[in-house]
């Protein structure tokens, strides 16, 4: 069966064919890094996780790429509270981010830019948008003229004639229509555009603005606006042409509707093929949010419920969907994990035991795993339907439990399939640790870290360095990066 997805540039399902029969370039426009991550931000990290993997059980190598957007003046706004310049806030929020990633299981992506990394190639985008007539220069700031590209609108369904005005007062001051967007900022970042996303906290407003990064260009000091930084990232790491873009549907406009004016200007190309749009995670009847306040984070969550509940809860709505996050959906999400856990367990042990038989057969059983793998890749195939497929898995649980309630003997080749089908499915695509399921068991190994650390912190307070620097090393051979700070060890699994 073909993997068939919404395209929002198209608002039809279509075929997915990418550009390379062998491989897919996927870009997930990432954080804005200024909060504790959140469930909101981990719905997209999981579905888009889990379309990583599906791709590659398909067979094709994929190509996933994540910002970290680091310069923006929601980090300034964080000054004097989470480091002593933009730079730092950006650092130890980015560091946080990564946990976060972590403790879900998420397979990493191919490589994670950050905008402070990509200003060079900003400026040479931005000076071949003016070249070619698409933008202008206005007191030092360079703006995209919204006007001289014909298809404008196109993946928000807009009129440009009703479209509101984008950019501060100030912004529109200096440009020739109010819709135009700044590709580059003059200067720095100004108090007023702080003050509303400020904590108590923080350093006086004036005072963090003096500390937010600024680069020379053709048109002076300044920095880049936040639209053109993710064309460029996107384009610097995968191609002009993207197979999948992917996002919060939040930013269909104006951030994506941008991204496709400032690209297929510069390039003269088609900026992505499919646009895939994440519904919002929603409490009661707000978006969860930073700016809200109303959000649970990620490592809350995880510390109340569980790794794979918090998937569970996260994959039981398609990703196109908006999602509720309530004591009620969770105790949902809950129950359907521990029954896929117990059931696989079940199985597992039946397998293994002295009852497992090899000329028993249910037939029940095994046209169960049958339809249960083809329900799976029906549903995966059709827009990547996480909740169809996490049904077909839980109806192969449902039969597992029947045959070891019904049987004193069991069918050895049929429970071996069904925890095979567990394992590659539940372990393998969405993620989940079922006990030898390929999931992993991430808050184990953490614990097991975090032991060998408080053994390397005694060798250090008794004196004995060398052994603590043995532990480090030996840590570092396996993959886990030990940073001593002044409130401790920080380790960081690469």
């Amino acid at each position: 069966m073909t993997l068939r997805v919404t395209n929002t540039l198209t608002g039809e399902r279509e075929e997915f064919v990418p550009e390379d029969p062998d491989a897919v370039r996927l870009y997930y426009c990432g954080l804005t890094v200024s909060d504790p991550p959140h469930l909101g931000h981990a719905r997209g990290w999981v579905h888009v996780d889990v379309m990583d993997r599906w791709l590659s059980w398909l067979g094709y190598t994929v190509h996933h790429v994540e910002n970290f957007t680091d310069v923006n003046e929601k980090i300034v706004a964080r000054v004097g509270e989470d480091g002593s310049s933009e730079s730092e806030v950006a650092e130890h929020y980015i560091g946080e981010v990564i946990r976060a990633m972590r403790e879900l299981n998420l397979r990493r992506a191919e490589v994670y830019p950050r905008v402070s990394e990509h200003v060079p190639e900003i400026i040479d985008l931005v000076e071949t948008l003016i070249e070619k007539g698409y933008a202008y220069e206005s007191n030092g700031s360079v703006y995209f003229d919204v006007t001289a590209f014909d298809e404008y609108g196109k993946l928000s369904n807009q009129d440009l004639d009703e479209l509101q005005a984008q950019g501060d007062e100030d912004e529109q001051a200096e440009k020739r229509n109010p819709t135009d967007f700044a590709l580059w900022k003059a200067d720095g970042v100004e108090p007023e555009e702080i003050t509303e996303h400020q904590h108590p906290e923080a350093a006086p407003a004036e005072e963090a603005c003096e500390t937010a990064e600024t680069w020379d260009s053709p048109w002076g000091e300044g920095r880049p606006g936040w639209h053109i930084e993710c064309s460029v990232m996107s384009m610097t790491h995968l191609d002009e042409t993207l197979d999948i873009h992917v996002g919060g549907q939040d930013l269909v406009f104006p951030h994506h509707e941008n991204e496709i004016a400032q690209s297929e200007a510069a390039t003269g190309q088609t900026f992505a093929n499919y646009w895939l749009h994440v519904g919002l995670l929603e409490t009661s009847d707000e978006k969860m949010s930073s700016s809200l306040g109303n959000f649970a984070t990620v490592e809350e969550a995880i510390e109340e419920y569980g790794v794979d509940v918090v998937r569970t809860f996260l994959l039981s709505t398609a990703y196109h969907s908006r999602a509720t996050y309530s004591e009620g959906t969770i105790s949902e999400a809950q129950d359907r994990f521990e029954r896929l856990e117990r059931g696989y367990e079940r199985a597992v042990e039946a397998c293994d035991s002295v009852d497992a038989r090899t000329k028993v057969e249910d037939a029940d059983l095994r046209a169960a795993v049958e339809t249960a793998r083809e329900e799976f890749e029906a549903a995966m195939n059709d827009d990547f339907n996480t909740r169809g497929a996490m049904a077909g898995l839980l109806d192969l649980v449902g039969a597992v439990n029947a045959h070891l309630d019904d049987s004193d003997e069991y069918d050895y080749r049929g429970l071996r399939r069904a925890i095979e089908t567990l394992e590659e499915f539940a372990g393998g695509v969405f993620g989940l640790s079922l006990g030898g399921a390929d999931g992993g068991d991430v808050e184990l190994a953490e614990d097991v870290i975090d032991l060998v650390l408080s053994i390397r912190e005694q060798e250090r307070a008794t004196g004995n360095y060398e052994r603590a620097d043995e532990l480090r090393d030996e840590l570092e051979a396996l993959g886990v990066e030990v940073q001593d700070t002044d409130d401790g060890p920080v380790a960081r699994i690469e």
